[in-house]
């Protein structure tokens, strides 16, 4: 039996009916959407008035494509509990800190993008060189939700991934070039639960299959892991690095520092969403809000992924064997495996129509946060400056298709990778972990200058590059998982390294110029933003919503890890 016939599910006419009303529905928004379209900011950043429950939903959302889907349910076939760390160390700590720390920086400044305010802060060729390696990245990340999508109705309708990748494609392309980000926003909410009612029933039906959480755990133990998959700490299943303590150093500071505050602080497609919020205090609670749920997902990606590598020959042969596939088959397979062995029809419908919903957010998020960098600190900063508002929507517009044909071509990148998490990951630490270092450096060194800036950007993704290349051609003999955590170990510390030489001897900007831009120039209350109106109230806090989440984290932790 090929892997393709493996692979195949079996919908019946109630499943088609059902992904096929999924498609209109979200299809609807965008048509719905459009008419509160009429300047290139309301096409762009929702003309900054969504409210903070929205955002924050579509925030999580937006993440919650093909890396969470098949890369977290791969991982948890692989690795077991470990795989918690991408969530509860690697996501929530720098949720919050974006919430509460972040937030008014970006906000206050009326940026409309990361790389605009990095113009604020540093200098033109900053924001320029930024919003390259921005583009790249949005097309790279899109190509593997586009992918991950086409696999999906791939194993649908049998359908190969040349056909079903643009037919992905268009789709996503149809909502987002009709109503824009908050065609995109307000779809990503409906995505939310409808992803959630895929993973909830897959969760259950795979433990009833499996005599429960005590019937998993001891399949586990009695697996190739020996029981190693059920903890936490020290995650050498997960670094693959045996010595306990520099396993725990690789995802303390690797993982849980540099690649998670890379991407969740300074990746525009996440915090597009906030700069869409109606008011300061809405903005902030955005990755706060994001961050409950965010912290209470893992719980169903996870354990299907564990349930996978007992349920599923191919997945368990791999965990017993290793080497890259059997029968054709990968860890990224491990889901639709899953949901075609334990999801009767009707809900097996519902399951795939969470599925697109996860890879069409996936892909959205990156592309509508594509077209407002290229359309505003490329193409009206760099290209065609002072034109009229009416011709930067036009170009939003144009540029949203040409992103959707790119990360068509990127897609057949993405399908190269065994594993799509290792993949994701190596792309944060060329992209995600220099940024960082580089923003946080300025965000609290007012000495920082510009030349500075762009050079130990461009330092920081070389670093992170030669680290990969090191790792692939075998001359560190790591896994490409624990690769990444290095790679953006290098990045982080040669970025700031470089920055800080440079910035020693190159001049500084004048201190006024830097009230709202750097921490200690800036006064408290610009920082803080008391909340006053709607935004009122001891529950609306972005410090007591932060300090909730973070104990709720702890908690998660002692109970599994």
């Amino acid at each position: 039996m090929t892997a393709q016939e493996i692979l195949r599910l079996d919908p019946n006419i109630v499943d088609y009916l059902l992904v096929a009303f999924y498609f209109v529905l979200v299809l609807g928004i965008g048509y719905a959407a459009r008419r509160s379209v009429s300047s290139s900011l309301d096409f762009l950043l929702s003309g900054r008035s969504m409210p903070a429950w929205i955002t924050g939903l579509a925030f999580i959302s937006a993440n919650l494509g093909a890396i969470e889907l098949i890369g977290m349910v791969a991982n948890g076939a692989q690795f077991g509990i470990p795989t918690v760390h991408y969530y509860w160390l690697g996501a929530i700590p720098a949720m919050v800190f974006l919430g509460i720390v972040m937030m008014p920086f970006y906000y206050g400044s009326q940026a409309r993008s990361v790389p605009e305010f990095l113009l604020k802060r540093f200098n033109r060729t900053t924001q320029r060189v930024q919003a390259v390696i921005f583009a790249v990245a949005s097309i790279l990340i899109a190509g593997v939700n586009l992918f991950s999508l086409g696999l999906v109705l791939e194993a649908l309708l049998g359908w190969p991934l040349y056909v079903a990748i643009p037919v992905a494609a268009v789709v996503v392309l149809g909502y987002i070039s009709l109503g824009g980000l908050s065609a995109a926003i307000y779809t990503e909410v409906l995505q939310f639960f409808v992803i959630l009612a895929l993973l909830i029933p897959l969760t259950v039906a795979g433990l009833n299959r499996v005599g429960g959480w005590d019937g998993l755990t001891r399949a586990v133990t009695e697996g190739p892991s020996g029981g190693a998959d059920l903890n936490a700490w020290p995650g050498t299943p997960l670094t693959e690095i045996e010595n306990p303590f520099l396993s725990v150093l690789g995802i303390v500071f690797g993982l849980g520092f540099v690649l998670s505050f890379g991407y969740w602080t300074t990746n525009f497609a996440e915090v597009q969403r906030a700069l869409s919020a109606k008011s300061m205090s809405a903005a902030r609670r955005t990755p706060i809000i994001g961050a409950f749920p965010k912290a209470l997902v893992v719980l169903v990606i996870v354990t299907p992924g564990m349930i996978a590598g007992i349920m599923i020959p191919q997945i368990s042969a791999l965990k017993a064997e290793g080497g890259e596939a059997v029968d054709g088959i990968t860890y990224n397979n491990a889901l639709s495996l899953l949901m075609k062995e334990v999801l009767p029809n009707g809900i097996l419908g519902v399951a795939i129509a969470g599925l697109l919903a996860a890879f069409m957010a996936g892909m959205a998020a990156n592309i509508s946060s594509f077209n407002t960098v290229f359309t505003y600190d490329i193409w009206q900063d760099w290209v065609r400056p002072d034109r009229g508002d009416r011709y930067y929507l036009q170009v939003g517009r144009l540029v949203t298709i040409i992103g959707c044909v790119l990360a068509i071509g990127t897609a057949f990148i993405a399908s190269g990778s065994q594993n799509l998490m290792d993949y994701i990951q190596s792309l944060f630490s060329f992209f995600n972990a220099p940024l960082f270092a580089i923003f946080i450096l300025g965000l609290f060194w007012k000495r920082m200058t510009g030349p500075s800036a762009w050079i130990g950007l461009l330092s920081g993704t070389a670093a992170a590059v030669a680290v990969d290349v090191l790792v692939r051609v075998g001359v560190l003999e790591i896994s490409n998982q624990a690769g990444s955590f290095l790679g953006a170990i290098a990045a982080f510390v040669v970025g700031v390294g470089v920055a800080g030489a440079v910035s020693m001897v190159t001049a500084p900007r004048a201190e006024a110029e830097l009230t709202g831009l750097v921490w200690s120039l800036t006064p408290k209350d610009a920082r803080t933003h008391s909340t006053t109106g709607d935004d009122a109230g001891w529950y609306r806090s972005p410090a007591v919503l932060g300090g909730a989440v973070l104990v709720l984290t702890v908690v998660l932790y002692i109970v599994v890890g």
